[in-house]
């Protein structure tokens, strides 16, 4: 069984890689940074700074891998609809890339932004995908 949910199981290492290279990025740009004291961002900074971008865009996803891995996980585990399973999961992995480029890329203070859209996207899936998982529950 476990064997059909190779695409879900592919999307779910790339959200954790995508994690991965988010702390990577965050780290060096703070890093490098002159007089960078471990564990402390400057509060002067805002989106205009890619430290803080990069900083925030990291936080933010470990604010929502957590919830992101248990729906994965429990549509696994409870037998969700594979094909189904498999496409959300990659639709959060997209969304969440697509959310760190524009976070990266756009300093802007205007809400919505379009990282905004992508965010929504994500969370919009993870909705869906516990849905599925109460309708292979049920």
């Amino acid at each position: 069984m476990l064997d059909s949910y190779s695409v879900a199981f592919f999307g779910i290492l790339i959200i954790i890689l995508t994690v991965v290279v988010q702390s990577l990025v965050a780290a060096k740009s703070k890093a490098s940074q002159p007089d960078a004291i471990p564990g402390k961002i400057d509060s002067s900074l805002s989106h205009s700074s890619f430290v803080f971008r990069s900083n925030r865009t990291f936080a933010n996803s470990l604010e929502n891998i957590t919830v992101m891995l248990g729906a994965s996980f429990l549509a696994i585990l409870v037998g969700a609809n594979v094909f189904w399973t498999g496409i959300i999961i990659w639709v959060m992995a997209i969304s969440r890339i697509i959310h760190m480029i524009l976070y990266y890329a756009i300093s802007t203070e205007k809400n919505p932004s379009p990282r905004s859209y992508f965010y929504l996207i994500a969370l919009v899936a993870n909705i869906i995908l516990l849905g599925l998982c109460g309708w292979a529950i049920a």
